[in-house]
């Protein structure tokens, strides 16, 4: 008899899929990615191919029971299983004994609901079953299931692990169950047609440093004299450096070539220690459009497709439901350069979309680029001891790199015991580059609290182009609608995250075309006199240069951060960078996660330390007004992974994938192929509680992932509909 995995689909003309089919498939894909892997984890490597490979085994045995496979052949008609699928193959596995065995049923008993506190489990009794009821029902007929399994996978052969024994490793179990779910899920979408399409390149790393060493060339050989030896000096000590040691630090201030410097070194170390694929982590969605553009001209090699070579991943891009897990970012490029958002939740997670792409970071050269502005002050303890640990157990290399780098792994309060790490761009060269800085820009402060009426007054006795940084995406888009309702399209441009990635990139090049224009002509007031409001999103990393920064007040290190926006190529003697606070009124909405930071720039600016070398005692201070408690700590020694999940957030409130493209949305709506890329370059980040105020609904086809239905526009994006709400609710609208 046949026994099924996954139900027809009549209606797509697509077949049930065979239970023997899905099971071996899926053992197999476990048992590649856990190999593959494990090449950079000798410590676990058996361990982990056997836990994953038994995990993806048995991970569906329930449904061959009479019941469930009733509703897999269409014979019943129901929206869910009536006997729970996962217990079954749990049963099994803890029937074993083995320490290995037990593992394999704990990521087997994750593969829906995600990794959970061991200690909890442990303490229901002998097994992780749900109830009595359905332990019992699961013990009486596991002869049955286990027989039918049987019938046509013949047994997995384990070598080596009889006494494998497992330091306490939270990360092993993560990487066990991202093995066994991208395996799952992989060959679910692969059966219902719906499996990513893409292909697939080495990382080659001495061929693309061949390539990048000649693209650099050209760089050098158009810049001005003096920024030349300072872009050759970085570089070479970049590509010079040694790459032994597994951390290292690159401090090196804005416009000095970090984004093709470090990524030499990194080609380097992943020559000398045969890695597989190079990680770009950035904390803001635009600086990644602008080091991919940088990337896919300097790094891609003949006969390859730029945008599989290297792939941006922007933001959430993790779905579980069968139908739009092929909208997953899964981190297979050679070169993946996403957020930090990303890449810290994904080790922080417990749920099985999220973690599918973790076994991909094993063997790989990793950029934390704008370091200080990756994670909040709290999260990085915890966040520190993950790299330690991926470093030295799972064959990973690290740069953490900054235009003002703060070097919190040298503070008592974030690592014990405090540590040095190499640096890539030694004392000589970097104290000479930091003297140049020092002309380059003053930091200035505005006392008084102003409402958006004062602001834009200041605005006109400042001179242009000026930068204007706010802490929230809604008090930039009001912002720079009272700037064009009152001067007009041409004195304003707005850049934030309620922008999708496609009209962000195209206001981004219309600034950069701007600033040029103004570069060429210095003394016309009309290219000179206007405003970017943007959010942080355009603070680090961006190559912009402004006459003139305003940053409303946060931390001491985002300020010298817009500094470097400033002023960039010294075309002026001094510029002046200024930081202000804005007054809770005309829709403006202040962050509260500033509220520690804004305190301590104002001492440090009392006490007259506003340099980048202030930065990192700016940081201890916020250590000691936040009273950071390591409780993350506590709850991952503990192996409770839904805790950690939950306070490990780099982003306090979940957002939501809102998809705003018109022809996108009918595509989907159409049932069509849509690549994730697409979903990613048409759509926003949407916080939960806009979702349901707002009432955004969902597609009906694919479970959180959602439709924009209210206004927007290429200038304010979403936040044209927000505003137009919120008018009308406090009565500014109304309906005639």
């Amino acid at each position: 008899m046949s026994y099924l995995a996954h139900s027809a689909r009549p209606d797509q003309n697509i077949p049930a899929q065979e239970y023997g089919e899905h099971v071996i498939k899926t053992r197999r894909r476990a048992q590649e990615n856990a190999a593959s892997a494990g090449c950079y984890a000798p410590k676990y490597a058996r361990l982990l191919e056997a836990v994953a490979a038994l995990a993806g085994e048995f991970h569906d045995m329930g449904k061959l029971d009479d019941d469930n496979q009733a509703v897999l052949g269409g014979r019943v008609t129901a929206k869910k299983l009536p006997v729970q699928h996962v217990d079954a193959g749990v049963a099994h596995l803890l029937s074993k004994g083995t320490l290995w065995h037990q593992y394999a049923a704990f990521v087997s008993y994750a593969h829906h609901i995600g990794l959970q506190s061991v200690a909890k489990e442990m303490n229901k009794g002998e097994s992780f079953l749900r109830d009595e009821k359905t332990a019992s029902l699961t013990k009486e007929r596991l002869p049955q299931y286990l027989a039918r399994h049987c019938q046509g996978i013949a047994e997995l052969k384990l070598v080596g692990t009889e006494n494998a024994a497992l330091l306490k490793s939270q990360l092993f179990l993560r990487m066990a169950l991202s093995c066994m779910v991208d395996a799952d899920h992989g060959d679910t979408a692969r059966h219902y047609g719906k499996a990513p399409q893409c292909s697939l390149h080495e990382l080659r790393p001495m061929e693309r440093l061949k390539v990048l060493d000649r693209y650099v060339g050209t760089l050098a050989s158009d810049a001005e004299d003096d920024r030349v030896k300072g872009l050759q000096s970085v570089y070479t000590a970049c590509r010079n450096a040694d790459t032994a040691p597994s951390l290292y630090a690159c401090d090196s201030p804005v416009g000095t070539g970090k984004t093709t410097a470090v990524m030499a070194h990194l080609l380097k170390a992943a020559h000398d220690k045969g890695l597989r694929r190079v990680f770009v982590v950035l904390p803001y969605t635009n600086i990644i459009s602008q080091s991919v553009d940088v990337y896919r001209k300097a790094l891609v090699l003949d006969g390859e497709n730029p945008e599989e070579a290297v792939v941006a991943h922007h933001h959430r891009a993790e779905f579980s439901s069968p139908d739009a897990r092929q909208f997953t970012a899964l981190w297979q490029a050679p070169i993946v350069v996403t957020t930090a958002v990303q890449f810290f939740e994904t080790i922080a997670n417990n749920q099985p979309a999220a973690l599918r792409k973790l076994h991909n970071l094993a063997g790989s050269a990793v950029f934390i680029d704008e370091a200080h502005a990756a994670l909040p002050a709290s999260l990085w303890p915890q966040a520190w001891r993950w790299i330690r640990e991926v470093a030295e157990e799972w064959g990973c290399h690290f740069v953490f790199g900054s235009g003002s780098l703060t070097r919190f792994w040298e503070l008592p309060d974030f690592v014990a015991p405090p540590e040095k790490l190499p640096e890539l761009v030694l004392g000589e060269i970097r104290s000479r580059l930091i003297a140049n800085e020092k002309q380059r820009v003053v930091y200035e402060r505005k006392p008084d609290a102003i409402n958006v009426t004062e602001l834009i007054a200041w605005l006109r006795e400042l001179p242009g182009p000026r930068l204007l940084i706010v802490n929230t995406v809604q008090s930039a888009a009001v912002i720079a609608k009272a700037i064009q309702d009152a001067n007009g399209n041409k004195k304003v441009e707005h850049l934030s995250t309620a922008l999708m990635p496609v009209d962000r990139e195209r206001t981004l090049a219309r600034v950069k075309e701007r600033l040029l224009r103004h570069e060429e002509q210095p003394n016309s007031e009309d290219l000179a006199d206007w405003t970017l409001v943007a959010t942080s999103c355009v603070e680090a990393g961006v190559d912009l240069s402004f006459r003139t920064g305003l940053r409303e007040s946060a931390s001491l290190v985002s300020l010298i951060q817009v500094g470097g926006r400033v002023n960039r190529r010294q075309k002026y003697d001094c510029a002046e960078v200024w930081t202000f606070t804005l007054q809770e009124a005309d829709m403006l909405r202040l962050h509260p996660g500033f509220k520690d930071s804004s305190k301590v720039l104002e001492t440090m600016f009392a006490e007259g330390r506003v340099t980048p070398d202030d930065c990192k005692e700016a940081l201890r201070r916020e250590i000691c007004l936040s009273g950071v408690k390591d409780k993350i700590r506590d709850c991952e020694a503990a192996m409770d992974f839904p805790e950690v999940r939950s306070l490990f957030r780099v982003i306090d409130a979940k957002t939501y994938t809102v998809v705003v493209g018109e022809a996108i949305k009918q595509r989907l709506k159409n049932w069509e192929k849509v690549h994730w890329g697409e979903i990613q370059k048409h759509s926003v980040q949407i916080w939960g509680y806009r979702i349901e105020s707002l009432k955004i609904p969902q597609f009906s086809q694919y479970p959180d992932l959602y439709e924009w239905n209210l206004a927007y526009d290429d200038f304010l994006g979403y936040m044209a509909g927000v505003l137009t709400v919120e008018e009308f609710v406090s009565g500014k609208l109304t309906v005639i």
